[in-house]
């Protein structure tokens, strides 16, 4: 049976055989089995000259058996893996180790080279010697073609605007691509194996909200509240997913995150801005009731005055006088602010804002709050909107008081300074040149360094709901700003604020008494039995307004609305000589009527009135060809004035 078995295997017999036979029978046996194997199998000699290689090998590259082996490897290799596998062959047969090198080897199957690892060891004599070397060939193109997939798609994702990472479901980081890096502020090394809770997030039950929604339905989408490594607060839109095994258990989280923060803050401003032109739509129809009931207390003010001859009468007319100036001019101030709309400019002295703040201050101010005083001689003037420099005064006071709730001294200072270059520099809002600096300072309990460092932002407060819009500080820069000054705030918690505002001063002297001194009222010009037409929804603003062009020689018709003011036209058109129109009426407004006259009498006297630009009627006046505009609430001084400019071209006619 034995025979019978062994009879086709060459060298074998019934009988003993020689060594020769038996490492014969196995050199053929070990052959068999390396033809049979789906990887390259090879050998080489003591000194490493190659020496077999098999079947494989020749099916791969199509390189002739009859070849020499010593040669023949050499044609496979890529030409760029050639050198670097010569040089390491040659070393590791000289020290005798292992050989291990990945290089590409010619696929004439598919015409290119496929990535091989290739290894070999020496085996060795009973001596210690190397008899031969064994080695292999194993193809693993496919996994470096994996890997640089896997290389390409990483690089893809550190390009990638969003930051991706990937947490196991013990929430440590696994992946961190290079957005991740920019945004976070941390590098991949740094955060690997650490948890993610721990190192961006301050608000963990939304974390933990989000994290038990994903294991629960798979994925997440919503926005979270996130820090960065210096401690920034970032708001990012997050997509989790959770990512399974081959079994389809959850086996980790992949996370793709967009900042928004900047985008956050402009939906913000946006939404403060809307909120801001609520406030003028609002503050505009506000303004226009109160310039109403505001112009008869003006006109019938300089109408008593014409008549009365009694100081003591007069006196309390002036005093009436000018709180209702200073009414109208917190109207205009209220329009500035919701509109930006630009209040006009003359040359003051600051020593007169003072007397007025000084006056608001010790009469409404809680007793415990003492008001001082300390200007220096010779103030310069300033050039600027008396109204909002009186707004920003009276608002850092009224801060003031409001930090001293247990009473306390406010002290209003102002003097010239003259700042330099090098303070230039070192105050990056200043501009070398003459101020005049006024500081308003405190006894209260000061501010801490971050709440200074968001003092003038918009709707920011430290004063509880309902007691602070936050607008009043933001409001101080924006005036002085456009004045072209600068504010600085100096405060120590316990040893309270001051808040310096520098003005630029001005040189010029010439004009100002005009400017502040009341009109004499033998100035005002006077009509001559002219007829004007007036008209207004406000009964009150026709009463006075017919009184005060009454006094100075006008004669007066009224109307109380457009489409009445046509009729009165048509029916005494030879006798008006110009007419005076609000521009917001029920009926037919402004535009409407001025555009009819000008059908009727293109060369009719015609002046505009309004307390705000609504709907564009200013424009639509413009375009109608009107040139004469008188902003409510006026004065008699103003509308007689604009008056005799509307119909004699600004001669005066009061011989």
């Amino acid at each position: 049976m034995n025979h019978q078995n062994t009879e086709n295997t060459p060298g074998s017999s019934g009988i003993d055989e020689p060594d020769n036979d038996k490492r014969q029978r196995l050199e053929w046996f070990m052959r068999q089995q390396a033809e049979s194997l789906p990887f390259i199998v090879w050998t080489a000699g003591p000194e490493g000259e190659v020496d077999y290689a098999n079947g494989r090998l020749f099916e791969l590259t199509g390189i002739s058996p009859d070849s020499d082996p010593a040669t023949r490897w050499q044609g496979c290799l890529h030409p760029e893996d050639l050198p670097r596998c010569v040089q390491l062959w040659k070393r590791c047969v000289k020290e005798g180790r292992d050989f291990d090198i990945e290089y590409r080897i010619f696929s004439r199957a598919e015409n290119r080279h496929r990535w091989f690892r290739v290894r070999a060891a020496p085996i060795r004599a009973p001596d210690g010697s190397i008899g031969m070397w064994y080695g292999v060939a194993l193809d693993i193109d496919q996994t470096k073609r994996s890997e640089a997939k896997l290389r390409e798609q990483s690089k893809l994702l550190d390009e990638a605007q969003d930051a991706i990472l990937v947490r196991d479901l013990e929430k440590n980081i696994l992946y961190w691509n290079k957005s991740a890096e920019r945004l976070y502020g941390w590098s991949e090394s740094e955060v690997l194996g650490r948890s993610i809770e721990e190192s961006m997030y301050v608000n963990h039950a939304q974390f933990q909200d989000a994290f038990h929604l994903t294991l629960k339905s798979g994925e997440w989408t919503g926005e979270l509240e996130q820090t960065d490594r210096e401690g920034r607060v970032l708001n990012v839109e997050a997509r989790w997913t959770m990512m399974r095994d081959e079994a389809g258990k959850p086996k980790s989280i992949l996370a793709i995150h967009t900042d928004n923060t900047e985008r956050k803050k402009l939906e913000q401003q946006f939404l403060r801005a809307q909120r801001m032109e609520s406030i003028g739509t609002l503050a505009g129809g506000i303004a226009h009731d109160l310039n109403n009931l505001l112009s008869p207390i003006l006109m019938g003010v300089d109408l008593i005055r014409e008549l009365e001859p009694d100081p003591l009468i007069l006196q309390i007319l002036d005093n009436i006088g000018q709180s209702a100036r200073r009414g109208t001019d917190l109207v205009k101030q209220v329009l500035s602010f919701a509109r930006g709309v630009e209040g006009a400019r003359v040359l003051m002295r600051v020593e007169q804002l003072a007397d007025e703040v000084e006056m608001i201050v010790v009469n409404t101010f809680p007793k415990g709050i003492r008001f001082q005083r300390r200007i220096s001689d010779r103030l310069l003037p300033v050039l600027g909107d008396p109204t909002q420099l009186h707004q920003v005064l009276l608002n850092l006071c009224v801060n003031a008081r409001d930090a001293m709730p247990d009473g306390g001294c406010l002290t209003f200072s102002a003097k010239n300074v003259d700042l330099d270059e090098q303070y230039a520099v070192m105050d990056r809002n200043a501009v070398a040149g003459r101020y005049v600096s006024i500081e308003i300072s405190d006894e209260g309990a000061g501010m801490a360094d971050e709440v200074k460092e968001h003092v003038f932002e918009p709707f920011f407060t430290t004063k509880g709901t309902g007691k602070g819009t936050g607008l009043g500080l933001s409001t101080v820069l924006g005036i002085v700003r456009s004045h072209g000054g600068f504010v600085n705030v100096y405060s120590e918690q316990g040893q309270g604020s001051v808040f310096k505002v520098y003005l630029p001063a001005s040189e010029e002297v010439v004009g100002m008494d005009s400017q502040i001194s009341p009109l004499a009222r033998d100035s005002l010009p006077r009509g001559h039995g002219e007829c004007i037409l007036v008209v207004d929804d406000e009964v009150s603003i026709l009463t006075i307004t017919r009184q005060t062009l009454e006094a100075f020689g006008y004669r007066v018709m009224v109307a109380e609305d457009g489409a009445h003011a046509i009729s009165v036209y048509a029916m005494n058109r030879d006798k008006i000589k110009a007419v005076i129109t609000d521009m917001m009426m029920p009926v037919m407004d402004g535009p409407a009527l001025i555009a009819a006259l000008r059908r009727l009498n293109p060369h009719l006297a015609v002046i505009a009135s309004s307390g705000l630009n609504a709907n564009g009627s200013v424009a639509r006046a413009v375009n109608a060809g009107v040139k004469y505009f008188l902003h409510k609430p006026y004065t008699a001084d103003s509308i007689l004035r604009k008056l005799n400019e509307a119909l004699h071209g600004g001669e005066r006619q009061d011989q």
